[in-house]
């Protein structure tokens, strides 16, 4: 079904379609960036395709790509058909720095999660009304979704707040919430009797693995002392 929808696009756009993929029955097209609007009205529009549910739209980041002159960032949307049943995802490539044509006038629902490709890796959205970060906090600085954002970079980077009557923990120690995409777990734990997940630790008695903070160890304490009483 959802390669009807592709040979569509190609017979409407023509050489505007600069590449078409299929993996395990998912059909990507790539436009230029100039078309990007464009292709979207004519999913939306063209009675044979009738994308009329938006599904997401997100970025990936290729750093390495930038360093050979390529775009930096593909930006993707994905679309389906409630009456046809088929569905698609289209990608372009971005440079960095480059803005985006907002997606927001042919599907509402391209609103947030073009603000959460914004917050997230930086990329901006030409036209969209409300471009605000919509998961962090303003102060935040950088974007935790690109590849060279740091590991070791502690947020936030603003003064704690505390509020009164209110039970809430400290900011997170430089262990915490960190992605395990950027860890080399195996150099890591070499030689240390821990574990990669905090709850097989807990349960084989061992030290959280995610974080040294003082939280962290109050808590192992804490549990190995009830596990103890019992």
């Amino acid at each position: 079904m959802s390669a009807k929808a592709v040979k569509k696009l190609q017979s409407v756009l023509g050489d505007a379609i600069l590449e078409t993929t299929n993996f395990r029955g998912d059909e990507e097209v790539r436009v230029a960036l100039k078309d990007w609007v464009r292709i979207a009205e004519v999913l939306r529009d063209d009675p044979d395709l009738a994308m009329d549910h938006f599904t997401d739209l997100t970025a990936v980041d290729w750093p390495e790509r930038e360093m050979e002159g390529q775009p930096r960032f593909d930006v993707l949307f994905a679309v389906r058909s409630l009456s046809k049943r088929h569905r698609i995802r289209v990608k372009v490539y971005v440079k960095d720095g480059e803005e985006v044509p907002t997606l927001c006038g042919v599907w509402a629902g391209a609103n947030w999660a073009e603000r959460e490709v914004f917050d997230m890796f930086g990329i901006r959205f030409a036209g969209h009304r409300d471009l605000r970060r919509i998961l962090l906090y303003e102060e935040f600085e950088g974007y935790p979704l690109r590849k060279d954002y740091p590991i070791d970079r502690v947020q936030p980077l603003v003064e704690y707040r505390d509020v009164d009557d209110t039970l809430k923990l400290p900011p997170f120690g430089i262990e915490e919430g960190q992605p395990f995409a950027r860890v080399d777990w195996e150099e890591r734990l070499a030689g240390r009797d821990e574990q990669v997940s905090p709850s097989i630790g807990l349960q084989q008695g061992q030290r959280r693995a995610l974080s040294d903070s003082e939280i962290a160890e109050t808590q192992f304490t804490k549990k190995a002392e009830e596990t103890a009483a019992e």
